[in-house]
C-alpha cells in the first residue's frame, strides 16, 4: 500500500512539474501578433513540394517564376515563389549557426535567388520547422528562432512556412492546457516563439502556420500567423477536397483580414483529378478564402487549367479588400437535404452577393435555391444573375419569391456573382 501510495505521489510530482513547465513557457513567451504589413488576404503563390519534393534547385525555382510572368499570374495576383524543404546543408554553421543554403542546389545563395525574384515584381518565400528537424530531416528552427528569422530577413525573405516535424516530448501536447486556452499549450508557444522574432525583424515576413491542424489552430492561429494548416498534406484525388472543406466549413468563424483558414496547396496539375473537380478544387479554395499556393511544374499545364487558375472573377473575391469574411453555407430551400460537405454557400463582396453550388455527388444533377433563402438578399427584390466562371450576364431577372435551378456535373462547381437590377 506504503508502495502504491509513493508511485502515485511521483506521478503527480511528475504532472505538476510538467503543467509547471508548460504554463512557465506560456507565460514567458511572445505575444507580438502578425504583422499587419502583409498577410490582409489570403496568400497567392506557388510552392515547391508539391512538384518537387526534395528534388529543387534554384533553377526550378526561377523558372517558377518566370512562369508567372509568361502565363499572365503575375498579373491576376499571384506573386510568392515559395521555397519548402530541403533548400539547406544538414547542419548549421558551427560558428554562427546560422541554416546554410545547400550550394549545390543553390549555388548562387537563397539572397542572390530573391534578388531575382523581386526583380520580376515577386516576392519569395521559404521553408523551416517548429521543431528540431525539418520533415526532411534537416536544420530546424526550434530554439533557433531569433537567429533564423534575422537570417530570413537578410536574405529578403517574404513568407515563411513554418512545418511541425521532430517536436520533443516536452514541447508536444497531450491534452489541453491548464486554463483551457490552446493559445498557452506548448504547440501554440514553439509558434509564438518564431513569430516573436519574425516580429523583430525590418522586413514584414507574412507567416504561415503549418502546423497540421492540431492544438486547435484556428482558435489561436490568428494571434500568431497569418493563415494555418487545418490538417496534413493535400492529395490530388476527390476525396481529399470533399474531407478538407468539411473541415474548414466548421471553422469558417476564424476566417477574416490578416487570418485564413489553409487548406494546403493546390493539386491542379497533379493526379487524375477531372476537370469538373480541379473547377471545385480552386473553386472552393476561393469562395473559403485559403491560401492558393499551385504546386505543380507551371511548364505542365494546359491552357484550360492556366484559364482555371487565373479567373478574375473568383480570384476578385478571394481578394477581396472590403469583406475578409469566407463564404458560408446555407439552406437552399426549405426542406433541402444536408450533404458533407455542405453543397450550397453564399458570400458578400465588393461586387455583389454571390452563390456557389457544389455538386458532390457522382453524377450530374440539378441544383436548387430559392432567391429568399440566400441570407444576403433578404425577402425582397429583383436580382439578375452573372456566371463567375464565363463571365456572361445569364437572361432575366429573379424576384426574392423565385427559385434558380442549374444542371451541375459530378463533383463539379458553379459560381455566380447576383446584384439588384
Amino acid at each position: 500500500m506504503l508502495l502504491k501510495l509513493h508511485v502515485c505521489f511521483l506521478v503527480l510530482q511528475q504532472v505538476l512539474a510538467q503543467t509547471s513547465t508548460s504554463t512557465a513557457l506560456a507565460d514567458s513567451a511572445p505575444t507580438e501578433p502578425p504583422s499587419t504589413q502583409t498577410g490582409k488576404t489570403p496568400a497567392l503563390g506557388w510552392n515547391t513540394w508539391n512538384a518537387y519534393g526534395c528534388d529543387i534547385n534554384e533553377a526550378k525555382v526561377l523558372a517558377a517564376a518566370n512562369s508567372f510572368i509568361d502565363l499572365g499570374l503575375a498579373d491576376v495576383g499571384y506573386e510568392y515563389i515559395n521555397i519548402d524543404d530541403c533548400w539547406s546543408k544538414t547542419t548549421r554553421n558551427s560558428t554562427t549557426q546560422r541554416i546554410i543554403p545547400d550550394s549545390t542546389k543553390f549555388p548562387s545563395g537563397i539572397s542572390s535567388v530573391a534578388d531575382q525574384v523581386h526583380a520580376l515584381g515577386l516576392k519569395i518565400g521559404i521553408y523551416s520547422d517548429a521543431g528540431t528537424a525539418t520533415c526532411a530531416g534537416f536544420p530546424g528552427s526550434l530554439g533557433m528562432e531569433a537567429i533564423d528569422a534575422a537570417t530570413f530577413n537578410e536574405w529578403g525573405i517574404d513568407y515563411l512556412k513554418y512545418d511541425n516535424c521532430n517536436v520533443p516530448g516536452n514541447w508536444s501536447d497531450s491534452s489541453q492546457p491548464e486554463g483551457g486556452d490552446w493559445y498557452n499549450s506548448n504547440s501554440a508557444v514553439r509558434y509564438r516563439q518564431m513569430g516573436g522574432a519574425l516580429a523583430q525583424q525590418s522586413r514584414p515576413i507574412q507567416f504561415a502556420l503549418c502546423n497540421w491542424g492540431n492544438a486547435n489552430v484556428w482558435d489561436w492561429g490568428a494571434r500568431v500567423g497569418h493563415s494555418w494548416r487545418m490538417s496534413s498534406d493535400s492529395r490530388p484525388n476527390w476525396s481529399y477536397i470533399t474531407s478538407i472543406i468539411t473541415t474548414n466549413v466548421a471553422h469558417l468563424s476564424a476566417v477574416g483580414f490578416y487570418a485564413h483558414n489553409d487548406m494546403d496547396m493546390m493539386e491542379i496539375g497533379n493526379g487524375a483529378l477531372t476537370t469538373q473537380e480541379q473547377r471545385t478544387h480552386f473553386a472552393a479554395w476561393a469562395f473559403l478564402k485559403s491560401p492558393i499556393i499551385l504546386g505543380t511544374d507551371l511548364s505542365k499545364l494546359d491552357d484550360t487549367q492556366v484559364a482555371l487558375i487565373k479567373n478574375a472573377e473568383l480570384l476578385a473575391f478571394h481578394q477581396d479588400i472590403t469583406n475578409g469574411s469566407a463564404a458560408h453555407p446555407f439552406t437552399a430551400y426549405t426542406g433541402a437535404p444536408t450533404t458533407s460537405p455542405p453543397e450550397y454557400y453564399s458570400g458578400t463582396s465588393s461586387t455583389g452577393f454571390h452563390v456557389f453550388i457544389i455538386n458532390t455527388s457522382s453524377s450530374t444533377a440539378t441544383k436548387m435555391f430559392k432567391f429568399s433563402s440566400v441570407p444576403e438578399l433578404g425577402q425582397t427584390g429583383t436580382w439578375k444573375v452573372h456566371d463567375m466562371w464565363s463571365g456572361a450576364n445569364l437572361s432575366g431577372t429573379y424576384s426574392a419569391s423565385s427559385s434558380f435551378s442549374v444542371s451541375v456535373q459530378a463533383h463539379d462547381t458553379v459560381a455566380y456573382r447576383i446584384t439588384a437590377v
